[in-house]
C-alpha cells in the first residue's frame, strides 16, 4: 500500500517566522502513530528546531516537497511557493476577507489547492481545536511587565525571543521589583489564561473587579474581568453572555472607571467591530486617566483601544501614544502611553508555542486528515476544495475572489 506523503513546511512570511508545526520528537510519535504516513521536513536555517534536531532522530530533511500529497505549515505560504494540486494545512487569513491575502486566495483557487485552515478546526460543537492563544497571553503579559520595568527604570528584562524557551523566560522574571499597582487583564479564554500564566510567576496577588476599582491595596494585585465586568445591555436587561456574543450593538461600555484605577492593561478579549469600545480619545485625554502601558494582546488596529493605532514587531515591541496629541510618539514620551502591540507574540517563544501546537494537532486532528473525516474536522475548515471552488460554508468569499 503506498504510504501518504506529509510534508511539514518551512515558513516563508516576512518578517521571519521560526515556529513549525511538528517538533522532532513529534514527528516519531506521528510515525508511530500514524503507519500509513511518511514524513518529510522541509530544511530550514530559520526554524527554531534545527535540522539537525531532526536528523539526530532519523527524520526525513528534504529540500523539495513537491511529491508530498499534503503540506502543513504555520502561516501563510508565500504566494510562488504554491504547489498545484495539493492540500495545505495552515493558517490562511483570507476567511474574514482580509484585503491583503487576496491574491493569495485568488491563487490558491486558481491552482486547485485544498486549504484546510487551523483557525477553522473545531469539533461538533464550534469549540476550536488547535490555536497559539495561550502563548500570546504568556508573551504578551510578559512584554508588559518589561515596557513597565523600562519606562520606570525600576528592571529590565531580557526580551522574551532572546530567551532559549519558556524556562528561561520564567527565571527573568525573578528581576521584577513593583511597587503596589494594579494590573488589569481584560478576557477569559485561552489568551487571558497564558497572561495570568506569567503573573504567577511574580509575586502578586489577585483581586475581584470590585476590590480592584474600590480599594487602595498595600500588595501587587491584578483583576481578570469578563465582558459582564465591562459592558451593560442599552436597554438595562440582564446580562447574557450568549447574547452579547451575538448581538454586542445592543450593549455600552462600563470599561471607564478602571481607566481611572489601572496602571498596566493587558488586554486579552475577543472584541467584534459591532462591540462597544473600551475607552474613546477623549476618555484617555481626561486628567485622572491613569494608565501608563497598555500590552494590547488582542491588537485589534483602530478597534476599542485608541491606543493601538498600528501592530508593532518583535524586534521593536513598544512605541507611545501621547494623551494630547493623540498622536503616536516614542516609547516613553512623558505624556504618553507605552504600548506593546505586536500581533505575533507566539513567535518570541516558537519552540514551546510549537510543541503545544504540535500536540493539539497529532491528537485532534491528524486521525481526520490522515484518515476518514468521520466528524467533519477536515470538511468545516477547507476554504477551498480540489476542483479549485470555495466549499458551500466559505462561498460567501466569492464576491471578495472576484474582486480582483
Amino acid at each position: 500500500m503506498n504510504k501518504l506523503k506529509i510534508g511539514i513546511l518551512k515558513e516563508t512570511k516576512n518578517p521571519p517566522d521560526r515556529r513549525v508545526a511538528v517538533a522532532p520528537e513529534q514527528g516519531v510519535e506521528l510515525i508511530k502513530k500514524f503507519p500509513n504516513v511518511e514524513l518529510f521536513f522541509q530544511s530550514s536555517e530559520n526554524r527554531c528546531f534545527t535540522n539537525e534536531e531532526y536528523t539526530e532522530l532519523g527524520l526525513n530533511i528534504v529540500d523539495d516537497v513537491s511529491d508530498c500529497d499534503i503540506l502543513i505549515g504555520v502561516k501563510e505560504v508565500e504566494i510562488s511557493k504554491l504547489l498545484e494540486d495539493k492540500t495545505y494545512l495552515f493558517f490562511s487569513h483570507t476567511a474574514k476577507k482580509q484585503p491583503y491575502n487576496q491574491p493569495l486566495l485568488k491563487e490558491i483557487l486558481a491552482k486547485k489547492i485544498q486549504i484546510v485552515d487551523h483557525e477553522y478546526l473545531t469539533n461538533e460543537n464550534g469549540v476550536r481545536l488547535v490555536a497559539f492563544g495561550f502563548w500570546a497571553g504568556l508573551v504578551g503579559a510578559y512584554n508588559g511587565l518589561l515596557a513597565y520595568g523600562k519606562k520606570h527604570n525600576s528592571y529590565d528584562l531580557k526580551p522574551a525571543y532572546e530567551c532559549h524557551d519558556m524556562d528561561e523566560m520564567i527565571q527573568e522574571l525573578s528581576k521584577v521589583k513593583l511597587d503596589p499597582i494594579k494590573i488589569l487583564i481584560t478576557g477569559g479564554g485561552r489568551v487571558a489564561h497564558g497572561a495570568m500564566e506569567t503573573l504567577s510567576h511574580i509575586d502578586i496577588k489577585k483581586v475581584t473587579a470590585q476590590q480592584f476599582l474600590t480599594r487602595n491595596h498595600e500588595h501587587l494585585v491584578f483583576a481578570q474581568i469578563d465582558p459582564w465586568d465591562y459592558v451593560e445591555r442599552k436597554d438595562d436587561d440582564h446580562f447574557d453572555l450568549d447574547h452579547f456574543f451575538k448581538h454586542p450593538e445592543d450593549y455600552k461600555s462600563t470599561f471607564k472607571p478602571y481607566t481611572k484605577a489601572t496602571d498596566l492593561f493587558i488586554a486579552c478579549h475577543f472584541w467584534d467591530q459591532n462591540s462597544p469600545v473600551f475607552m474613546t480619545k477623549k476618555d484617555m485625554a481626561e486628567a485622572d486617566f491613569k494608565i501608563d502601558v497598555i500590552a494590547d494582546v488582542s491588537c485589534d488596529i483602530d478597534g476599542p483601544i485608541p491606543s493601538t493605532v498600528r501592530p508593532s514587531t518583535i524586534a521593536e515591541p513598544l512605541y507611545g501614544y501621547n494623551l494630547k496629541t493623540q498622536k503616536e510618539t516614542t516609547a516613553f514620551d512623558k505624556d504618553a502611553v507605552t504600548v506593546m502591540a505586536v500581533d505575533n507574540l507566539p513567535g518570541e517563544l516558537p519552540r514551546n508555542a510549537s510543541v503545544d501546537f504540535g500536540t493539539d494537532l497529532i491528537e485532534k486532528v491528524f486521525s481526520s486528515l490522515f484518515g476518514t473525516d468521520n466528524t467533519g474536522i477536515i470538511k468545516r475548515a477547507s476554504i477551498t476544495t480540489k476542483e479549485g471552488k470555495l466549499s458551500e460554508t466559505f462561498s460567501y468569499l466569492q464576491d471578495f475572489v472576484d474582486e480582483l
